[in-house]
């Protein structure tokens, strides 16, 4: 009954939707394609090959500019060793808590020191430095940041491979009108704790047609590019399309070259659709309903995402490294294997990795990472995620015959929003109604 009672009060809303969900959101007109970013609205250049084609929010109906003389900085990856750390599926864990006295955390993640950042749904980046929490937050967007429904906020952050020399961090979150923002942020120039609140560049707004299914991660690929997750907009079923629509950004990760152009972002060269002027060119990947959280390995470079599913399964779905863009991972036509409305429909897109289904509280995957620390060999290259509803803890362990073994390792009391890594890989959970950070151990 305390879980239950708990769980009522603060869902973050990251389960698939129920039936309730239509009765308290009203299905608005759907935008048209060239209001999708606003304001002002983008408009592409056709770019001549090997030349990202610029796009600028300050002035949108420019023409492309020069060719970048330096590609984009590859994020720093571990080298194998000459003796491979052995590998081994895990069939326990522990978690120790590192801090607390958070509010509805949601993300967790490094700026490639010992620090780590925590994010808060209401719209506050906090630091944990040397064990403690800062009394004053790194940044403090909550007069922005709308977060009225349980899927809104601010829902993560991705530092700049190159931070450490240029300060740039860039953030998600929804605004006060529901629409999801993406920003670029500079830390200020005289203290490395504290950002500076009047930086902020609007990559772009995206209006969002209901306010549920929102997305919200950001990272960096080993590419040097950044990769954001949005989710197909909501209602139930998809209701407008747009995971299989390639005219709409939502329902789908975008890959985005956030160097070329100062004043906004590039559409990378070998984007899947850069050149079809009927589809969005900042879309990777697509057919995914809510990718709240997905991660590369960080040694491999292996991309794992984690789909949230609608009523019956929850899925994981992976793209090797170097796998070329445009993967379709078949929403809004199937969920996970099974055919949404009914078992005759086509086949479509990327079957997961693995799948489960809702049942005994099951309701909304959190993904997490691949371990590569090296404090816990025993969790190395096992790939850890869990069920945000029933607190269950699995982990994922590649097969030397392309099979992934799936194990349940833990049922915990605890709401997980998100997992996260510091710099050295050592791997971390939020439990969001706790206000707690939890470290993940043998």
């Amino acid at each position: 009954m305390r879980r239950f009672l708990l769980f009522s009060l603060v869902f973050v809303g990251l389960a698939a939707c129920q039936s309730a969900d239509e009765s308290i959101v009203t299905p608005p007109v759907a935008p048209t394609v060239s209001s999708l970013i606003s304001p002002p609205p983008i408009t592409s250049t056709k770019k001549p090959p090997d030349t990202p084609t610029a796009v600028s929010t300050s002035n949108p109906s420019a023409a492309p500019a020069a060719q970048p003389t330096n590609a984009p900085t590859a994020t720093d990856t571990p080298l194998p060793t000459n003796t491979p750390i052995p590998e081994t599926a895990v069939t326990h864990i522990s978690l120790a808590p590192i801090a607390n006295g958070f509010v509805k955390p949601v993300y967790l993640t490094h700026a490639g020191d010992e620090r780590l950042f925590v994010v808060e749904q209401d719209g506050t980046i906090r630091i944990i430095q040397d064990g403690a929490v800062l009394p004053q937050p790194f940044l403090d967007i909550d007069s922005l940041v709308g977060s009225e429904s349980s899927e809104q906020g601010l829902l993560s952050m991705a530092f700049h491979p190159d931070y450490g020399e240029n300060g740039r961090f860039f953030v998600y979150y929804t605004d006060n009108n529901g629409d999801t923002v993406i920003a670029r942020y500079q830390v200020s120039a005289n203290n490395p704790n504290q950002a500076n609140p009047d930086s902020a560049l609007a990559l772009f707004t995206l209006p969002q047609p209901y306010a549920n299914h929102n997305g919200g991660q950001l990272a960096f690929g080993p590419d040097g590019y950044l990769y954001a997750g949005l989710g197909d907009g909501g209602n139930q079923n998809d209701p407008q399309g747009n995971g299989q629509n390639l005219s709409t950004l939502l329902g789908a990760i975008l890959r985005l070259d956030i160097d070329f152009d100062d004043a906004g972002y590039a559409i990378p060269a070998d984007n899947p659709f850069v050149n079809d002027n009927d589809k969005r060119n900042e879309i990777w990947a697509y057919g995914l309903r809510n990718p709240w959280r997905f991660s590369f390995d960080r040694l491999t470079n292996d991309l794992y995402i984690a789909d949230v599913g609608q009523n019956l399964w929850e899925e994981i779905d992976w793209l090797p490294a170097g796998a070329p863009g445009g993967a379709n991972f078949g929403w809004n036509v199937v969920e996970g294997t099974h055919c949404l409305d009914s078992e005759t429909c086509p086949p479509a897109g990327l079957p997961p990795i693995h799948e489960y289904p809702h049942g005994s509280g099951s309701c909304s995957v959190t993904g997490g990472y691949v371990y590569r620390g090296q404090q816990f060999l025993a969790l190395y290259g096992n790939y850890f995620f869990a069920d945000y509803c029933s607190g269950i803890f699995w982990s994922l362990f590649p097969e030397a015959d392309g099979s992934w073994t799936a194990t349940q390792l833990l049922d915990s009391p605890h709401f997980v929003s998100s997992f996260g890594e510091d710099v050295d890989g050592e791997l971390y959970f939020l439990s969001y109604g706790e206000g707690t950070v939890y470290q993940i151990r043998p």
